[in-house]
């Protein structure tokens, strides 16, 4: 009999074991299921003779009843202790990953802006060298031998711009100008203009390049393809610019004209700064770029005699304007691009 109330016994506490390994539920709700079950327990041992040991009792001060409850219950409290140490866990390590995966939803956020702000301020493989380098005091250059200018800027803003109370102390002014420059930056969002980089406005002053692409300078073979298509897109994005700023006089009722320089050849390209980093290009082909815009005509786009040869091959008209001063230069040969704003 005795034999058979153990094995009762051991059975009561693998159902408490089943309980408290295999369900997954709460804590508490376990504890129920485990102290209904001792109460089934003890209720079938009290109110069944099939248990009762007459010759146990006799040798016994603590009845098997007794026993067997103090076992379960003590079973029943160390079951409760281990789910709820279990779920106690299982909580604070689901807490934890989830405030992994906020944290690294907000890393990936921040380098996505970082990355966004970066490639406002320099071309998209400079951007991508920064945000892949950890040496920031490292000197980024690079060396082209085909690239072109232009510098196109707006010479009769300066005349506009009064800072009277009319204008808001030229807070008019210069939102027409930003404007204006919002205008020009969404046209190099265009597909067909994708070689161009905008390098810098000065003032009134919009700077662009074209060819700036890093690993081209080894493998160029279509080295003449290659510099009238840059020069090209150059003469079709400022003669876009004109038809853009001509839409803004009329929605604005001015009078504005660009007038642009453009010239090609060797740059050197680099970014300066670690803190504010800023991209610019240098060279004998920048200065010439702007001199030709600066010693222009409103209206116009003015050229080296180099720049017109390449664009006449490629079918754009151009007319000779003759020998020009150009500051630091001397006597230079120059032409004007035919454009249909050249009457207006």
């Amino acid at each position: 009999m005795l034999h058979l109330f153990q094995t009762y016994l051991y059975s009561s506490v693998l159902s408490l074991a089943a309980i408290s390994v295999f369900l997954r539920m709460g804590f508490l709700l376990k504890l129920c299921l485990m102290v209904a079950s001792v109460i089934i327990h003890i209720i079938l041992y009290r109110y069944m003779d099939l248990f009762n040991d007459p010759h146990y009792d006799k040798f016994s001060a603590i009845p098997l009843e007794v026993k067997s409850a103090l076992v379960l219950t003590v079973v029943v409290i160390f079951f409760h202790i281990l789910d709820r140490q279990i779920e106690f866990t299982s909580r604070t390590d689901y807490l934890w990953k989830a405030k992994l995966k906020v944290e690294q939803e907000e890393v990936e956020t921040m380098r996505g802006i970082n990355k966004i702000l970066l490639e406002n301020i320099l071309p998209a493989h400079v951007a991508e060298h920064f945000l892949a380098s950890r040496d920031t005091q490292e000197l980024y250059h690079e060396r082209y031998s085909c690239i072109a200018v232009m510098f196109a800027s707006i010479p009769n803003y300066k005349e506009f711009y009064d800072e009277s109370d009319v204008n808001k102390q030229g807070l008019e002014c210069l939102r027409l100008l930003n404007e204006i420059i919002c205008e020009f930056d969404k046209l190099l969002l265009k597909p067909k203009f994708s070689c161009i980089e905008k390098i810098k406005t000065i003032g009134s002053t919009y700077m662009l390049a074209s060819g700036l692409r890093p690993g081209e300078e080894e493998n160029s073979t279509e080295a003449s393809r290659k510099e009238e298509h840059i020069i090209v897109a150059l003469v079709d994005f400022a003669v876009s610019l004109m038809t853009s700023l001509d839409q803004i006089n009329r929605d604005a009722f001015q009078r504005f004209k660009l007038r642009v320089g453009l010239n090609h050849g060797a740059v050197i390209a680099g970014v300066v700064g670690a803190q504010k980093p800023q991209y610019d290009i240098w060279g004998n082909t920048v200065n010439v770029a702007s001199r030709m815009d600066s010693c222009g005509i409103m209206g116009r786009i003015q050229v080296t005699e180099e720049t017109a040869k390449i664009l006449m091959n490629a079918g754009y008209p151009c007319e000779c304007r003759g020998m020009t001063y150009v500051k630091g230069k001397g006597n230079l040969t120059t032409y004007f691009v035919k454009t249909p704003f050249d009457d207006k």
